[in-house]
């Protein structure tokens, strides 16, 4: 499938609590907690990082998805919602494709995990992430539905983000003071030692 894909990333202090809140707004359940491991794959000279794109093979559940993203054409940096084409399908065996890509001379560059649970209305999705930093949400659809949820959610405007997850682990590693790493769970409680 290939759509442009908008976003706002959020900081949530309660997870438990968003789900409630989120169901009593009309929220279905569409995937209950599930672990997700990521792979981000590049040429050793970043040229997919130059341009803000990705190559990404997700591990969710049992499923396997393929995924690229990139800036649209007419991108704004600084609008307030993320805009991304996503090209994606879903894929039999990502670990094969891993050795493909690397074949073809790409590499891993970043591995990161979290526990996602998904919600949906009728015209969006919030996806609830426990990364390895924390805990954050996605609101992701139309700009008047982003705006309209988040300040039915109580959020102020000025808590809404644009990072990817890549940007705010390299972020958190400033800010702790840590050299940057994979972004699993393994590898950032080794770094609290």
């Amino acid at each position: 499938m290939n759509a442009v894909e908008i976003e706002a990333k959020f900081r949530v202090s309660n997870a438990e609590a968003l789900g409630e809140r989120l169901q009593a707004l009309g929220f279905r359940t569409v995937t209950p907690r599930t672990f997700e491991r990521n792979t981000l794959y590049d040429t050793p000279d970043r040229k997919l990082r130059a341009v803000q794109s990705i190559l990404r093979i997700r591990k969710y559940g049992e499923r396997w998805v393929l995924t690229h993203k990139c800036l649209p054409p007419d991108n704004d940096p600084n609008a307030r919602h993320k805009h991304r084409i996503e090209t994606e399908t879903e894929i039999a065996d990502g670990a094969v494709l891993g050795e493909v890509f690397e074949r073809l001379g790409y590499q891993p560059v970043f591995v990161y995990e979290k526990w996602r649970a998904e919600y949906a209305d009728a015209t969006g999705h919030c996806v609830v992430d426990d990364t390895p930093i924390g805990t954050f949400a996605e609101l992701e659809g139309p700009e008047e539905w982003i705006d309209a949820i988040s300040q039915k959610l109580g959020l102020e405007e000025s808590s809404l983000m644009t990072l990817s997850y890549g940007r705010l682990f390299e972020a958190w590693c400033r800010e702790n003071g840590h050299a940057f790493c994979d972004m699993t769970f393994a590898a950032v409680q080794d770094l609290g030692r």
